[in-house]
């Protein structure tokens, strides 16, 4: 909490600063915050999860140059493997790659590790390696650009509609922020859940994509990774069939039933 203060209250107060500067504040504001979401891709797995958990060198041996070999193979390199201390909450287990360039790493739970085997882990890491080969993490940032800038675009809009403000019991005044910032806070995830299926259905299409090239990745054989989804599934405590709109709704990825059977089918 302490973090988000320092993070989000300069950037609040900047945004009420910029609203009387011009009529196309929320163009600014919009450009500042996109650009403070790009920063933090870097900043938060490089300095701020490191606040809150240990990382340390994946050690040489069997499953460190599995992973090499698979980088080699995909043609995904990174500055280094990571172990993440992520036992120290829960049994959840995840892998990922953080940040750009030369400053890629590998990251893995050290729950994850101690869950599969190499290969099982292998394929879990072509997984994730299939998600920044196919261009997903751009796809999703670009998404995420154009849905702020129709909420700030909104935003502005509703600053000068004074219907909008009186008819939750505000008294309007041109140019004033601070009811159009609380309605929206409050508003907003009413707006959002309607849409969540279709970022889902989206989410769930790039899911399906990294399980094919993990496939082709680990040479056609679908069978490590679908031993690995199952231990995850089971570790997790994720539900096999929830109600086909729950999950549309609720679920960014596809259930363990659906994943194997895309699996058996792709190429």
């Amino acid at each position: 909490m302490l973090i988000t203060m320092i993070l989000a209250f300069p950037l609040l107060l900047a945004i009420l600063w910029v609203v009387g500067l011009s009529p196309w504040w929320w163009l600014y504001a919009f450009i500042g915050i996109f650009a403070f979401q790009l920063i933090m891709l870097v900043v938060y797995p490089n300095y701020i999860m490191p606040l809150f958990n240990k990382f340390t060198e994946l050690q040489a041996g069997d499953l460190r140059n599995r992973l090499l070999r698979l980088g080699e193979r995909t043609g995904f390199t990174a500055r280094t493997i990571l172990v993440m201390d992520g036992s120290k909450r829960s049994a959840h287990s995840n892998a990922f790659f953080a940040g750009f360039g030369k400053l890629r790493r590998i990251v893995l739970y050290d729950t994850l590790i101690d869950q599969l085997t190499p290969t099982q882990l292998e394929a879990v890491l072509a997984h994730e390696v299939g998600h920044y080969k196919l261009g997903h993490l751009p796809k999703t940032i670009a998404i995420s650009a154009v849905c702020l800038f129709g909420s700030f675009a909104v935003m502005g809009w509703l600053v000068s509609s004074p219907w909008f403000v009186e008819s939750f019991g505000f008294q309007y005044t041109s140019g004033q922020l601070a009811p159009i910032l609380l309605l929206y806070v409050l508003l907003n995830n009413l707006v959002i859940f309607w849409l969540a299926p279709i970022n889902n259905l989206l989410s769930r299409k790039h899911e399906y994509e990294a399980d094919a090239f993990a496939k082709r990745a680990m040479g056609g054989d679908y069978k490590p990774l679908q031993q690995a989804l199952r231990i995850l599934t089971k570790k997790n405590l994720s539900n096999l069939t929830p109600h086909p709109l729950y999950s549309a709704f609720n679920y960014s990825h596809p259930t363990l039933v659906e994943r194997e059977d895309a699996l058996q089918k792709s190429v």
